[in-house]
């Protein structure tokens, strides 16, 4: 109870600013207009993808917080600076974008169908994450949990998840 509650209260810091049609125009939407993605906002715009993301897709993004960032970045022992100076830094980003609009409906079905409950899907990056469900948590990868699920926008969807997810090398 207190996990639906908790992704309830960060659902409502978290909606974004919506178009006339209540829907953000873009998944890049989503991110630009909610202060706790800074940091994805700023390697997108510096990994030059914000017109990709913000054409007519549809995408499905993965979006690490900003407090994921900060621990991957710890993690790696890393600057923000330095990460977005990285030569990695779109292959990064593209291993969160998934082609097409998969709902959070849509990623448990393809978990539950999969042999051994784990699904593979393949990024915009052109490696596969795996997705699974743990103790009914949707995680990404092994490593980040998918905290708020279905944040729509008219190009697609964002699913917040508290870790960054790194491509394989």
């Amino acid at each position: 109870m207190k996990k639906v509650i908790l992704s309830l209260l960060l659902s409502l810091t978290l909606l974004p600013a919506m178009a006339e049609d209540h829907m953000p125009a873009t998944v890049v939407d989503i991110a630009v207009n909610n202060e706790g993605f800074s940091t994805l906002v700023a390697a997108v715009t510096e990994a030059e993808l914000v017109d990709v993301l913000s054409s007519e897709g549809p995408f499905t993004v993965f979006a690490p917080t900003d407090d994921a960032f900060a621990a991957a970045l710890e993690a790696l022992g890393l600057t923000a600076e330095e990460l977005l100076a990285s030569d990695g830094l779109s292959g990064i980003l593209t291993y969160h974008v998934v082609a097409g609009k998969l709902l959070a409906a849509d990623v448990i079905a393809a978990v539950e169908a999969a042999e051994n409950n784990v699904a593979m899907v393949e990024t915009v990056n052109g490696a596969s994450i795996s997705v699974e469900i743990r103790d009914g948590n949707v995680i990404i990868d092994g490593t980040a949990t998918v905290a708020i699920t279905d944040l729509e926008a008219g190009n697609g969807v964002v699913h917040v998840i508290d870790a960054v997810i790194l491509p394989p090398s």
